[in-house]
């Protein structure tokens, strides 16, 4: 399969602004437009200027569409995954805290280091000794500790 040839030239921030506002986006404010584009790029925001394109073909915009409208979008996008990845951690920490819970009741309070009790015994070695490499260059006080007792 052959690939298409790239044609398209690089554009600075002014081009950039040019070729927006001549597909009919609406930029009120093109210093702050221009600060975005250097900030977060041309490429990220423009999955947020797809659903206010009239022509998806041509990439003419809906009559009153605003680079506003599109950094809206993109700074609810940004501030929702903020909010889940928060909540996802959480979660992550807790199953964790409950699986070392009773597993090592269950088994001992070193099951991870016992390959039978994984699935792929090569990848838990491989995964204990770049843990136990990690431990070693570690100059975090409460792993010096550990690794003293």
């Amino acid at each position: 399969m052959s690939k298409i040839q790239f044609s398209k030239p690089a554009l600075t921030y002014t081009e950039q602004i040019e070729q927006l506002v001549s597909r009919g986006l609406v930029i009120d404010n093109t210093e702050r437009a221009i600060h975005l584009l250097e900030s977060i790029s041309y490429y990220r925001l423009s999955g947020y200027w797809y659903p206010l394109l009239q022509d998806k073909e041509e990439h003419i915009f809906k009559q009153d569409s605003s680079f506003d409208t599109a950094f809206k979008m993109y700074s609810f996008d940004r501030a929702l995954r903020v909010l889940i990845i928060r909540e996802l951690e959480k979660i992550e920490v807790s199953v964790r805290a409950k699986m070392i819970y009773i597993l090592s009741h269950e088994y001992s309070p070193f099951w991870h280091l016992e390959n039978k009790y994984f699935k792929n015994p090569g990848f838990h070695n491989k995964t204990i000794e770049k843990l136990d490499n990690e431990c070693r260059r570690s100059s975090e006080e409460f792993i010096i500790k550990f690794r003293q007792k």
